[in-house]
């Protein structure tokens, strides 16, 4: 893999509401589209761990930062992911997409699920996702949301005094490139420059809102570790029946199962069978 911050650029596009949209595109310019959706936190920055394999399967990334993270506006009060397809269909405008596949990895899978609203999105695709209603130690916390942000505060602190090492053991116990941990520690500190509150809000929806497999109508493909500690996979089997999709699971932990799938996820979502 090449080493942070890859082939990335960064753009924006201005929301009806006069919010500022920002995202990051790489991988294969003249390729299939695919919106990835960074996890809780995170950033477009996490692009940086998909432009290598897009590039080579012929996927376009298009990685949001979502809103209040990265250098995208904060949200009206109480905006949830049920508000997204409206500010995706924004971004997909600026970019003159007419179709393209949706990926979520972990907090950002529910952003992919309701991205499936906007007819333009053809797939769905979950790796080490959350599935709403959350029940975790970050889903708990918020219901104490001066805790939750302090936390953050405070493993930002750490990560910055002790390196790429201490962002990654969060999500995987398996050693990593410096290339790897380089992007995963970059991707947390530009999802936290701006405070914890998009975390905060995030964790609060996971935790009381629920997902209706019911208005699902496209095809979705699931990826999860049978050692993820940080989302089971019991409630992604059940969404993925529910919605007559197909659950892949891997020998791996949160981080460990993107890793290894990541190219296999983008191949699928971009719609290469």
């Amino acid at each position: 893999m090449a080493p942070y911050p890859a082939d990335l650029s960064t753009d924006a596009c201005t929301l009806p509401d006069g919010r500022t949209l920002s995202y990051a595109t790489g991988g294969d310019p003249d390729g299939r589209p695919v919106v990835v959706h960074h996890g809780t936190p995170g950033s477009r920055l996490f692009g940086a761990l998909l432009s290598d394999p897009a590039a080579e399967t012929g996927v376009r990334l298009l990685v949001p930062d979502r809103p209040g993270y990265g250098r995208s506006s904060a949200p009206p009060a109480e905006w949830s992911w049920e508000e997204w397809p409206a500010d995706l269909a924004e971004l997909l405008d600026a970019e003159s997409v007419d179709r393209a596949g949706a990926l979520g990895f972990s907090g950002g899978g529910p952003f992919a699920l309701a991205a499936a609203s906007d007819d333009r999105v053809a797939r769905v695709g979950l790796v080490s996702s959350v599935v709403p209603p959350a029940e975790n130690a970050l889903a708990t916390l918020a219901s104490v949301p001066f805790a939750l942000r302090a936390m953050f505060r405070l493993s930002k602190s750490v990560a910055s005094l002790s390196g790429p090492n201490a962002v990654v053991s969060q999500y995987t116990d398996r050693s990593v490139s410096d290339a790897v941990g380089e992007a995963v520690a970059a991707d947390f500190h530009e999802a936290l420059d701006r405070g914890a509150r998009a975390v905060e809000r995030e964790n609060r929806a996971f935790a009381s809102a629920s997902l209706d497999p019911g208005r699902l109508d496209v095809p979705v493909r699931a990826w999860h570790g049978t050692t993820d500690e940080n989302t089971p996979i019991s409630p992604v089997q059940t969404l993925v029946d529910a919605v007559d999709g197909t659950l892949e699971t891997a020998e791996a932990d949160h981080l460990g199962t993107l890793l290894d799938r990541r190219r296999a996820a983008l191949e699928w979502v971009g719609g290469a069978e």
